[in-house]
């Protein structure tokens, strides 16, 4: 089978998730933040739901001098101002009354002998209308928003106590290879396993809940091992990530797994380096549903590329998430093309994330140079980049407002 070209491959993952993705459910706002909305969020009433003094002051009626009736506070329903020449106290947030003509700013008004107030309303009203920043049913956030403390703010500002948000998709993890050593250095031949530790961080970040329990491995390097190893994942995952065994060598039992398992191809092989070989597939799970299994290549930043081209989509389209558009940004260097192949190209933003600089230590086995880089810059194939050009950027999916 070809391989599919890079844009290609994640917009089939993302249209593949958008087909399975789950029924939404109800959270309380608190359980809210970094979930998805499942539907727009509407104004349950007109904001503001009353007329409110953004000042400290008098509410006056008439001309003056005004005599105080009162005073209102943030909380209370105040009595109308009925009479002319009157005014009562009010509080920055407070309802202002029915029939007040205009609000004074206390530090701009006088008070008489006898208690009346003076002074000269500004020619603006200082006061905010009801509906001045939405009107009751408008739509403020539309469905597909990841939730932040801010759209909880606004939520909570309308008046909802919990919100309608995406399925969030189980995700698991089965590390392949006998060779792998799960602690201590590297030596005699075995490497140390560098993914298990940090592929469920980056499973997070791309919006999969996966727990410790649901990480295994290193799966003995046999097909029944594989077999079981998957077969166990799909019983409680929506999404399992494999590592290594992605070729079609002596010990790379996935291909074979998947022939058993009735799984189809979404995309098998993508064109782009480093990467190769990655894939994505689909299998029914018992209770009918779509399950996923996306074979992540043994070379840890293959690995994370492999993360991002077909993962991170999928999960996008399970949660009901736009497809994202990539920014552009400068390169400060050359970045060399990979012939037919997209070229994705390890970089670090600069401080304003308008240019970004390639950095080293970025051979598919070598972890170094990500752990010093913000995303990827991306180059097309047949094309080479010059100091200057102006590439796509692919961030790595790292948390909301994280730069490192």
């Amino acid at each position: 089978m070809s391989a599919v070209d890079w844009v290609t491959a994640r917009r089939l993952a993302y249209e593949a998730g958008r087909a399975a993705a789950g029924p939404a459910e109800v959270v309380r706002l608190d359980a809210a933040d970094g979930r998805t909305l499942a539907e727009p969020l509407l104004a349950l009433t007109d904001l503001p739901a009353f007329p409110t003094s953004s000042i400290d002051g008098w509410a006056v009626r008439g001309p003056g001098p005004w005599r105080p009736t009162g005073r209102v506070l943030a909380g209370h329903t105040p009595e109308a101002l009925t009479e002319p020449g009157t005014c009562v106290e009010i509080a920055t947030g407070a309802m202002v009354p029915a029939g007040a003509e205009a609000l004074i700013r206390v530090e701009e008004s006088t008070q008489d002998a006898e208690g009346r107030v003076g002074g000269t309303p500004r020619p603006a009203p200082e006061w905010r209308l009801p509906g001045e920043e939405a009107t009751k049913g408008e739509e403020l956030i539309p469905a597909g928003t990841a939730i932040d403390p801010a759209v909880i703010g606004v939520a909570a500002t309308c008046g909802y106590e919990s919100l309608t948000v995406s399925a969030r998709a189980r995700a698991a993890l089965r590390i392949f290879g006998d060779e792998l050593l799960t602690s201590g250095p590297p030596g005699d031949g075995r490497v140390r396993d560098s993914l298990g530790p940090q592929m469920p961080a980056w499973l997070r970040r791309c919006g999969a809940e996966i727990t410790s329990a649901q990480v295994a491995g290193p799966v003995e390097d046999t097909l029944e091992a594989h077999l079981a190893a998957i077969r166990e994942a799909f019983e409680t995952a929506d999404l399992v990530c494999t590592t290594g065994g992605t070729m079609h060598g002596p010990v790379d039992h996935l291909h074979p797994a998947l022939a058993e398992l009735n799984a189809e191809y979404v995309v098998n092989t993508v064109g782009v380096r480093p990467g190769f070989p990655m894939l994505l597939a689909r299998a029914q799970g018992a209770d009918g549903r779509d399950r996923f299994l996306a074979g992540l290549p043994g070379n840890p930043q293959s690995a994370v590329i492999a993360l991002v081209t077909l993962v991170q989509p999928l999960l996008d389209g399970l949660a009901g998430r736009p497809e994202p558009t990539l920014p552009v940004v400068v390169t400060t260097a050359p970045v060399k093309g990979r012939g037919n192949d997209t070229h994705l190209a390890l970089a670090r933003l600069d401080a304003c994330g308008r240019s970004a600089t390639p950095v080293g230590h970025v051979g598919s086995a070598m972890l170094r140079g990500l752990a010093n880089a913000h995303g990827f810059l991306l180059v097309d194939p047949g094309t080479e980049a010059a100091a200057g050009d102006l590439l796509p950027f692919l961030p790595l999916p790292l948390q909301a407002g994280e730069r490192r």
